[in-house]
């Protein structure tokens, strides 16, 4: 009794370390991809590769149809196979590799199929089982992609927003893709799509959202493009400025050549086109001087001296401003030089001498230097004396003569080597 014990307790033994390896080594001799994709009207082929000797084993086993729907295909040995007869047009068991062939694939031939066998190796007593499971897909080619847009009205910057629909008329497991300016669109913070990426919204609209968009739809058979479809948004205007080919533009103010005509354009990004209407604004009133994009300024049109046209309106800048300070400056420095060169007492004691006493010689040439210090004029008259003298006063009766040739105006200024009272004073 005790030598049988010990046979069945090694024959349990063998039997447990057995069945294991075999089983462990099985689930790996019988293959099948997990993932196949077919087109409406074709045929396919679950191909079942076997890695063991079909010949020197028994197997049994079946093919079931497990989603959406629990349905027995067909049972099969290593001799047989037993076809469902409501599928007897439609399938195929290949033996002795088990592989199942969908003759004509149909919309509902879509689902996930699962392959059991038994497989009975020499010198096992049980069978070792083996599961495989495939997805099939099976698709109807896309048709042309349609583009939809709403609102269809149009839309403005920072305000609207827009939802963009692509939609097929033929076709199943379809997946959309959008291109703007061919480039791939993504989600952002302002674009969003729903879960097969068949809408797209926009919210809000940007300049930057302006262009040429297309869909594209795809399965796993078919692929095609929608027509352009282009995305129109109102915005600006932006960047506004003058501009001029001549002259010099300096801090926003031009400074023109008065002789010349000068032709200024408007320019700004905007969408409509903008429209520009130039204004001459003054201190008390507003003029409108034309409306279009390009204002032609005639040369009478401008001021003498030179003309200025801003984008603020006819202020003067700051260069203007310096210059005619400095006019102004020294216009009164030179009033005041000649309020000191021409002092009112020694015209006034010029215009009291008489005339024969101004023409008078002096031997020694300067006698009395205080009688010399004045404003002299000469003038070159033909016909008569070489030289005149006059006082200042005599500036006024100049237009009087008719024939002078030439008129040169000087300051004298004597100064006495010893002052007088009278210089003083």
């Amino acid at each position: 009794m005790e030598y049988v014990g010990v046979t069945m307790f090694l024959l349990m033994f063998t039997f447990f370390l057995i069945i294991p390896g075999t089983d462990s080594k099985c689930t790996e001799c019988v293959s099948l991809q997990p993932t196949q994709h077919g087109k409406v009207g074709d045929s396919m082929l679950l191909k079942v590769e076997t890695h063991f000797d079909v010949q020197n084993v028994t197997f049994q086993g079946s093919w079931c149809k497990i989603k959406p729907n629990n349905t027995l295909l067909v049972t099969f040995d290593n001799i047989k196979a037993i076809l469902n007869l409501r599928l007897l047009n439609r399938l195929e068991l290949n033996l002795p590799d088990v592989s199942l062939k969908f003759e004509h694939l149909y919309e509902d031939t879509q689902g996930e199929y699962e392959l059991q066998i038994n497989i009975v190796f020499p010198g096992i007593p049980s069978p070792v089982p083996v599961t495989k499971r495939v997805t099939v897909t099976v698709s109807v080619p896309v048709s042309m992609p349609v583009i939809s847009k709403t609102p269809e009205s149009e839309l403005v910057e920072d305000r609207d927003n827009v939802t963009l629909t692509c939609s097929v008329e033929h076709g199943t497991n379809v997946q959309y893709k959008w291109l703007k300016n061919n480039m791939v669109v993504g989600p952002s913070e302002r674009h969003t799509f729903s879960q097969d990426y068949e809408t797209l919204v926009i919210n809000p609209v940007k300049k930057e959202d302006i262009g040429q968009y297309i869909c594209e739809a795809q399965n796993h058979i078919s692929s095609k493009l929608s027509k352009l479809a282009e995305l129109i948004v109102f915005y600006g205007p932006y960047n506004l400025a003058v501009n001029s080919d001549q002259g010099l533009k300096t801090e926003g103010v031009f400074t023109v050549n008065p002789e010349k005509l000068v032709f200024f354009e408007c320019v700004a990004d905007s969408n409509p086109p903008n429209t520009c209407v130039w204004i001459s604004k003054t201190k008390n009133s507003t003029e409108i001087l034309m409306t279009g994009p390009r204002f032609e300024v005639k040369p009478y049109e401008l001021p003498q001296e030179k003309a200025k046209y801003s984008q603020e309106g006819s202020a003067l800048s700051t260069l203007t401003f310096i210059t005619i300070s400095s006019v102004v400056i020294i216009v009164c420095m030179m009033f005041v030089l000649l309020r000191k060169s021409c002092h009112p007492r020694m015209l006034k004691t010029i215009y009291r001498r008489p005339m024969t006493e101004q023409r008078g010689l002096h031997r020694s040439g300067h006698e009395d230097a205080t009688e010399d210090f004045g404003i002299y004029e000469f003038v070159s008259v033909p016909g008569k004396m070489d030289s005149t003298q006059a006082s200042c006063r005599s500036l006024a009766r100049l237009d009087s003569v008719k024939d002078l040739h030439t008129t040169i105006y000087d300051v004298i200024i004597h100064v006495p080597e010893t002052p007088t009272l009278s210089l003083l004073k």
